[in-house]
């Protein structure tokens, strides 16, 4: 799944190759990607919108348009293809479910192999009000992702710290892999209650989640299965992994080998030496 990085990184390529463009067609192949909208409807709302430019809250790209938003979230498997007015492919790739075409004949398809990703339009206006209904957290920045408020909604949190991670409700944009290389790096285990974390826990989880989103951007992202970005490229922050996807291996810290459990329904990596469960 796209995560903050490479949703970002994504962004960045979608900027540079679709700003300032004019939408002039809209072709849906797959319906139900269309949330919340009558397709028809949405279609219509998009033709003759400007792209002005390309940002993004959390895992969501957000299209800043003329009259509007629409709002992308790429779920498991979504994607993006630009193509030059030469490129256009002569037939429909059968997992391209999306087409916008703009003035210059250029073409940007939306690929998404499992068909769980979502678009919305959302009214100039209420932009935040979309953000809002979702319980998103804020963005996991030093600037925005403010310690003494995390501290305080984590001792408020009788959940285990890896599913709240993961509800987006704290802070936004992570993922399985993320959480799983900020919780190592913190020396936390995935299963602890988060109102028994202590505030130097706090510190240094608060410190590493926006460290490794970071250093993961920088990279490119990370490439897990079939993800690329925008201009074709991998992402190379897989190298990086310290946890993820190396159960079997030895920790770098304390030579005990990585292993692997469910936690909240998801495959989670930690280090059992590194890593106590405290006492509920």
């Amino acid at each position: 799944m796209p995560e903050l990085p490479e949703v970002e990184v994504n962004r960045r390529g979608l900027e540079r190759l679709v700003q300032d463009k004019v939408i002039k067609n809209v072709q849906v192949f797959w319906p139900k990607i269309v949330a919340d909208m009558d397709v028809t409807a949405w279609q219509e709302r998009l033709i003759d919108q400007q792209i002005l430019s390309v940002s993004r809250r959390g895992k969501f790209l957000i299209f800043n348009l003329t009259d509007g938003y629409l709002i992308s979230h790429l779920r498991m498997e979504g994607k993006y293809f630009f193509y030059l007015p030469e490129e256009v492919p002569l037939d429909r790739d059968k997992h391209s479910h999306i087409i916008f075409t703009f003035e210059d004949n250029s073409q940007l398809h939306y690929h998404d192999v499992r068909k769980f990703g979502r678009m919305n339009w959302v009214e100039a206006g209420v932009l935040d009000s979309f953000f809002d209904a979702r319980q998103l957290g804020p963005e996991p920045t030093e600037r925005e992702f403010d310690l003494e408020v995390f501290t305080q909604q984590l001792h408020e949190c009788r959940q285990m710290i890896k599913p709240a991670l993961l509800s987006q409700r704290y802070v936004a944009g992570l993922g399985n892999i993320y959480v799983d290389e900020a919780l190592y790096l913190a020396q936390i285990h995935p299963m602890t209650r988060a109102n028994t974390l202590t505030e130097s826990e706090i510190c240094r989880l608060h410190y590493q989640i926006i460290n490794v989103l970071q250093r993961a951007v920088d990279a490119g992202g990370s490439t897990i299965r079939t993800y690329r970005n925008i201009i074709d490229e991998a992402g190379s922050y897989q190298d990086q992994l310290i946890v993820y996807g190396k159960q079997g291996e030895l920790c770098p810290r304390c030579q005990t080998p990585i292993e692997k459990m469910k936690v909240a329904q998801r495959g989670t990596h930690w280090c059992p030496t590194c890593q106590i469960l405290k006492e509920r």
